[in-house]
């Protein structure tokens, strides 16, 4: 899939709207989303919830699993494991999403994510799972 149809694809997610994500990075097998820990996306102890963690990560493994798919097909999350390493303290998130194995059934994909802060980037969560084109 081209990487204006990612684009569209990503344009019409309304949670990703919600949370001020950008879709940074787009190329085969690969996607950067970032979005900034807002007043509304903190835990109770002020950092950056483990939802926000959780919903960027999926999606940016989500659009590498649709990077390498054909035009017209769309991705579910078949199950998504997180590992939450430290806490997402900083002014953004970046999550790099990746195909580990493209599939005609499933594609298995992975993600890291990193908590910003200026010029500090600190790694805080690895995700892994699977992707069902639809």
């Amino acid at each position: 899939m081209s990487p204006e149809d990612i684009r569209a694809n990503f344009d019409r997610q309304s949670m990703m709207a919600t949370l001020g994500a950008d879709l940074a990075e787009v190329a085969p097998g690969r996607v950067t989303i970032t979005a900034p820990i807002l007043p509304g996306s903190r835990q109770q102890q002020g950092f950056g919830h483990a939802g926000l963690t959780f919903a960027i990560g999926d999606s940016a493994a989500g659009y590498a699993a649709l990077s390498m798919m054909e035009d017209g097909q769309d991705v579910l999350t078949t199950e998504m494991k997180i590992n939450l390493l430290r806490p997402a303290q900083g002014d953004r998130l970046v999550a790099v999403g990746e195909v580990v194995k493209p599939g005609r059934r499933i594609t298995v994909v992975r993600a890291t994510v990193w908590a910003e802060t200026d010029d500090r980037r600190v790694e805080i969560a690895l995700l892994q799972g699977t992707m069902l084109p639809v």
